[in-house]
């Protein structure tokens, strides 16, 4: 087959997507679709269990592409500010009877999208972010989120959007990253695993009790939420617990790149990735690949890279890495491979794996059984 190409195996996603909606418990599933950036596979997920509703999509225009191929209940999960994407939104979504909710965080943004909701006369949902990161002496666990850290920074904006006509509050959202996003059981780091640990445990029990104080002071001020959102991948197994919660974002798990292979609480089978061509041998026990570099975003670093899959027991070379035009691979002894074979490799993280491709071979057992398009391959680039 001409090289590079992507793939995701249909036994593998299935058996993740199987898993994930028996350890969400009594939880809906929201798709994050920035760790999936592909409709069919969109669709395979959520038509796979009742579990999976909605979708949190990472920008407008994907939300607009998205509600044009008839999904429904779509959380953006970023603050929006382009007046011609909020507007066309919020009309689209009118037009077709579907759900779009805008993310927020300040009266600012309440105020914006409200002058733009009361422009045409529609109604604008939205979802109040909470910020969940925690702060120790010397250490910010977590991510920079919103501004929001308690409920008396949250109680003004919720105020503001009960005296609105034009603006309702749809549900909140409160993402862990620190517990969600942190691996735990990395090799060879017994003393950094040993702390993160202890970090989770206590901010597991701090973000609960800072959850439940904001929806007790929304329930007083007596706002009805559709949904209050929470987690990730790594932090399931304790949003789950959660009374408050009804809703847990999962994206990655169904992947599962290579950054969720470091956790204690659970793993998941490795469904998609890409194979690039051998092309030459500048040693005896090294082949050159060509292509291959794609990195993951985020902090720099080696966790970043790409890895050789398959076959096993190939290395990248500490000085070279995965490159633009080409990746050098050192290989252990007993493997024989000639110009022209493949390498396989797994991305570090889900998604963005898609934005370097146009669709995605469709596996299940030893036969392609289809061929997905991805954002890129139906002409889209989000972000």
């Amino acid at each position: 087959m001409p090289k590079p190409f992507a793939y995701v195996n249909l036994d593998l996603l299935d058996a993740n997507s199987s898993a994930i909606a028996t350890a969400a418990g009594n939880k809906r599933i929201r798709i994050a679709s920035k760790s999936i950036r592909s409709v069919e596979v969109l669709r395979r997920i959520i038509g796979s269990h009742e579990v999976y509703q909605g979708v949190m999509c990472y920008t407008a225009r994907e939300a607009a592409f998205l509600l044009k191929h008839g999904f429904d209940d779509l959380l953006i999960g970023y603050p929006v500010w382009d007046k011609s994407e909020i507007s066309n939104l919020l009309q689209a979504a009118a037009a077709n009877g579907r759900i779009i909710v805008f993310m927020i965080d300040s009266i600012q943004h309440v105020e914006h999208i409200e002058q733009l909701a009361a422009a045409i006369g529609i109604e604008a949902f939205v979802c109040l972010d909470i910020d969940m990161s925690a702060s120790y002496p010397g250490l910010h666990f977590g991510v920079r989120r919103s501004p929001i850290t308690a409920w008396a920074q949250a109680k003004p904006i919720v105020e503001r959007i009960i005296q609105s006509k034009w603006i309702r509050l749809d549900g909140i959202m409160g993402y862990e990253a620190q517990i969600a996003g942190v691996a735990d059981d990395t090799k060879g780091q017994f003393l950094k695993n040993a702390i993160i640990r202890q970090l989770k445990r206590k901010s597991i029990r701090e973000v609960a009790m800072r959850r439940e104080e904001v929806l007790e002071g929304i329930k007083e001020l007596g706002v009805q939420l559709r949904f209050v959102n929470a987690g990730g991948t790594g932090s399931m197994d304790s949003s789950r617990l959660e009374r408050g919660v009804t809703e847990i974002t999962i994206g990655s798990g169904f992947y599962s790149p290579t950054l969720f292979d470091h956790y204690e609480g659970f793993r998941y089978l490795p469904a998609a990735g890409y194979a690039v061509e051998i092309v030459r041998k500048p040693r005896s026990d090294m082949v050159t690949c060509l292509g291959g570099g794609y990195m993951a975003s985020g902090a720099v670093g080696a966790d970043k890279a790409p890895q050789p899959y398959l076959p096993e027991g190939l290395t990248l070379l500490s000085l070279e890495g995965a490159g633009e035009v080409q990746t050098p691979l050192r290989c252990p002894s007993g493997v024989a491979l000639a110009l022209g074979d493949p390498i396989f490799f797994r991305h570090a993280k889900a998604g963005e794996l898609c934005e370097r491709f146009p669709k995605l071979y469709a596996i299940s057992g030893e036969t392609i059984v289809a061929e997905y398009l991805t954002y890129r391959g139906e002409g889209e680039c989000f972000l």
